[in-house]
Order: structure tokens, then C-alpha cells, then sequence
């Protein structure tokens, strides 16, 4: 009840409402109440942030197995946020994390075993951890859509609909309805791609888009026409899965040289969903599409040459398509490629070309809610093992003494500053903004303290 609440809550009273329903389940020795309540006490979610509080439940939580708690003592540990900074007590967390199930666990472990962060660097380590949350995440991703690609990518946007911004004004919105209403095609496909998945400040709504899909459709519009086909396959509350209806339509923006739609017959043919399963079909369709740079067909075609089906397996070509497709960012082509590279086949082994594959595919699938756990970049700033890289420089170049003499003097700074603002989290915010404000200018902050240092010395003593 309490993460149905959560999930459907668009005002503060909402989620705490959501809160109390956690903290009732969680004193009825619930685990997953307990960890959202451990969760929420950490961060400030539910009433007075109690981080003392937050440990002694994530301790308690870990005795009884919680992969979650694991994690989380792990990164209070690695920082020394509410407990001893530990690094050797954080990577046995997160080890037993990881062996939970812990994907978070597995990120961060790829991550220090890649740069060697307090443990011996080691590529193939980092690969290991990387696979597995690779694994899991294509499985879910090829487990929920069915089929092995990605169920929406916008194509013929306005320029308007394209801003990175993810709000859409909502005057700016009712302007476009209002030229999708007089029959505005290009407006009718955008609107009803963003009605699709629920993007710019627009709620999912399978039924508006499916209603401007028809209008553009009826227009004339091959794309509107492939969306819609593609609505059937996939089925929804607006268009129940139907074969024969996502066929239909697939043709009709097929015969218009639409890529979607011949993607969409090509998928048909090689699943066999409303038609016998026919490979020559499929990969006839996939190739028509790919030579008009559909990356979801491109990729089919490397899947069908990776895995034998329907053709004699051909690595070079699986390579080649794979490669095009993760050119416009298809994630399961990312993934693949990974795996090439992990494994040799096709292509020279390479581990760190592996590595690099893996960690695009889960930025590309923003797999965590923490950035950080992905594996590529931490959240904040590791200062030992910038201690140790600056040291090196200064061996490595007499000219990096003094540089490194103010890196220095500003992390000893900052070092001091975490130790004594640590406890509590909203000042350690405000320094962090400060850090960020000063951050360009440190070196001659640092000087212009020394000087008045040197003056107020100076003037003592000769005074």
C-alpha cells in the first residue's frame, strides 16, 4: 500500500502518508519496510533526518540478510558518514552485498577494482562484476518487451520537441494540440510519441496517443502508421495485443519504405507472432530497414548473424551491425559488443574495450536511482586517492611541486571541513556549494591567504 502511495504521490503529504503506512509495516518486522524506513531516516525522507538511527536499522537489517543494508553500510563506512571511515569494513559490505544480489554492490566493486581504489587494480576482476549487472539488466530489458529492442524511439520531432528540457510548457503544449487539431501531421506523430512513453512533462496516456497516432495516419503518415502496428504488438489499455491489426498497419507504412514498419514485419516473420516463422522474410525486412539506418533492424541483423538464426553465424557481420547500431546508442548492441570484447569472438579480446562497452550500456539504461553506482563517477570526492595521484605528480615533474603544494593545501582543507561538518548532511551541502564557487579560484584564495598571513607576521614583528 505504502509504495503504491509512493509511486502515485505528487505532493509531500502524499508521500508521507506513504511513510506512515512504511513505518507501521516496518514495526510489524516487515524487511522491505524497514529498509524504506532506514532509507528515509538516512536522507531526511520522513520527518527529522537520524542518521545514528538510520545505521542502527541497516545493521540490524544486514544480520537478516539484506542485500540493500549491506550496500548502504558499505557506502556510510567508505565515506564515514555517521561511523568510522573504514575502507577494508566497506569493500567486506559490499562484498557480501554483491554475493546478496546487490547490483548497486557489483557497480561499485567493478568500479574500485578498475581504477584500484583500496584494492589491487584489476581489469578482469572489474569486468566479472560488470557482467553480471549487464546480464541482469539486458534479461529484464528482452524479458519485458518480449522482443530484443527498444519499444519507442522518437523520430520526426519538431524542433520545438526536441529541447533537452523534460517539461513541456503547458501553453506550449495546448499550441500544438491545437495545431495537431487542424491537422498538423507532424504535430499529431510527436504528440502522440510523447503521449507513448510519458515524456516532457506528459503523462502516458495509451489512448491520446493511439488517437493522434489514427489522425496522422489517416493522413497519410507512414510513421504514425508503424507506431500504430507497434502499439498492437505490444499491447496496452488503448490497443490490446493483436498480430493481425500490428501486421496490418506494419504493411501499410512498409509499402511507404517506412524503416519502422519494415522493422516491425521483419519482427513479425522472425517470432512468428500472426504469421509462420520465417527467417529469409525477417532478415529480407531487417536488411530494407537497416539500409535506411533503423539502429533496432541493425542490430537484428547482428543478433541473427551472432546467434545463427536462420544464417550461417558470422561474427564479422554480427561486429559490423552491432557496431552501426550502437552508433545512435541502442543498448542491446552495446551489450553485445561488450560481450564480443569480453570474449574474443570476432574481434581481439580486449578488456578495458569490454569494460568500456558495459558501463555505456548501463549509463544508456540509467540503471540505478544512484548515478554513482553505474559505475562512473563517484559521489564524492575519493580524497586519498587524490592524495596519492597528486604525490605522483609531483615525483613525476619538478615543475608540479608547487601546483601540487596548493592542490594540496586545498584537500587538506576540504579534508578538514568534511571531518567537522560530516555529521550532518545539510551543511555539508552548503560547503559543497562553496567548493563549487570557489573551486576555479582556490589556487589564488590559498595565495591571497598566505600573503595576508605573511603581513600580519611581518607587521608583528617589526611593528
Amino acid at each position: 500500500m505504502g509504495i503504491k502511495i509512493l509511486q502515485q504521490s505528487k505532493s509531500q503529504k502524499q508521500k508521507a502518508e506513504a511513510y506512515v503506512f512504511f513505518a507501521k509495516a516496518a514495526d510489524m518486522g516487515n524487511l522491505k519496510a524497514m529498509e524504506k524506513m532506514a532509507d528515509a531516516l538516512l536522507f531526511g525522507n520522513f520527518g527529522m533526518q537520524n542518521i545514528t538511527a538510520a545505521i542502527q536499522l541497516y545493521e540490524s537489517l544486514a544480520k537478516e540478510g539484506s542485500y540493500k543494508a549491506q550496500n548502504a553500510l558499505g557506502f556510510l563506512s567508505s565515506y564515514g558518514i555517521g561511523m568510522e571511515y573504514d575502507q577494508a569494513k566497506a569493500l567486506i559490505y559490499y562484498t557480501f552485498g554483491s554475493a546478496g544480489g546487490s547490483m548497486m554492490s557489483q557497480m561499485i566493486l567493478g568500479y574500485r577494482y578498475l581504477s584500484g581504489i583500496n584494492v589491487l587494480q584489476n581489469c578482469e576482476v572489474a569486468l566479472n562484476h560488470y557482467k553480471k549487472v549487464a546480464d541482469y539488466i539486458a534479461d529484464k530489458l528482452e524479458k519485458s518487451e518480449g522482443i530484443p529492442v527498444e519499444k519507442v524511439r522518437l523520430t520526426e520531432r519538431p524542433e520545438n520537441l526536441s529541447s533537452n528540457s523534460e517539461i513541456l510548457d503547458w501553453d506550449i503544449y495546448q499550441y500544438y494540440k491545437f495545431l495537431a487539431e487542424r491537422g498538423d501531421v507532424q504535430i499529431q506523430v510527436s504528440l502522440g510519441q510523447l503521449h507513448l512513453i510519458g515524456r516532457k512533462g506528459l503523462d502516458q496516456d495509451y489512448y491520446k496517443a493511439l488517437y493522434y497516432f489514427l489522425k496522422a495516419a489517416k493522413a497519410g503518415s507512414a510513421n504514425a502508421m508503424a507506431f500504430i502496428g507497434k502499439m498492437y504488438l505490444e499491447g496496452n489499455a488503448a490497443a490490446p495485443q493483436n498480430n493481425a491489426t500490428a501486421f496490418k498497419y506494419f504493411s501499410m507504412a512498409a509499402s511507404k519504405g517506412n524503416a519502422i514498419g519494415l522493422h516491425g514485419l521483419g519482427l513479425l516473420y522472425f517470432y512468428g507472432k500472426g504469421v509462420p516463422v520465417n527467417y529469409a522474410e525477417a532478415l529480407k525486412y531487417f536488411q530494407k530497414a537497416a539500409e535506411k539506418g533503423w539502429p533496432n533492424a541493425q542490430f537484428q541483423l547482428g543478433f541473427m548473424y551472432y546467434s545463427g538464426s536462420g544464417v550461417w553465424k558470422d561474427y564479422k557481420l554480427a561486429f559490423k551491425y552491432f557496431y552501426l547500431a550502437s552508433q545512435s546508442g541502442q543498448p542491446l548492441a552495446i551489450y553485445y559488443l561488450a560481450e564480443m570484447y569480453a570474449t574474443g569472438t570476432g574481434v581481439l579480446r580486449s578488456c578495458r574495450t569490454a569494460v568500456e562497452k558495459r558501463l555505456r550500456f548501463l549509463k544508456k539504461r540509467r540503471c540505478f536511482q544512484w548515478h554513482f553506482s553505474c559505475g562512473i563517477e563517484l559521489p564524492f570526492k575519493d580524497i586519498h586517492l587524490a592524495r596519492r595521484l597528486y604525490d605522483m605528480a609531483a615525483q613525476t615533474s619538478s615543475d608540479a611541486h608547487i601546483p601540487v603544494f596548493f592542490a594540496l593545501m586545498k584537500l587538506e582543507t576540504v579534508h578538514l571541513l568534511r571531518d567537522i561538518l560530516f555529521f550532518n548532511f545539510t551543511m555539508r551541502w552548503k560547503w559543497m556549494k562553496l567548493d563549487n564557487t570557489l573551486g576555479p579560484y582556490w589556487d589564488l584564495f590559498v595565495i591571497g591567504l598566505i600573503v595576508a598571513v605573511l603581513i600580519f607576521l611581518l607587521r608583528n614583528r617589526y611593528g
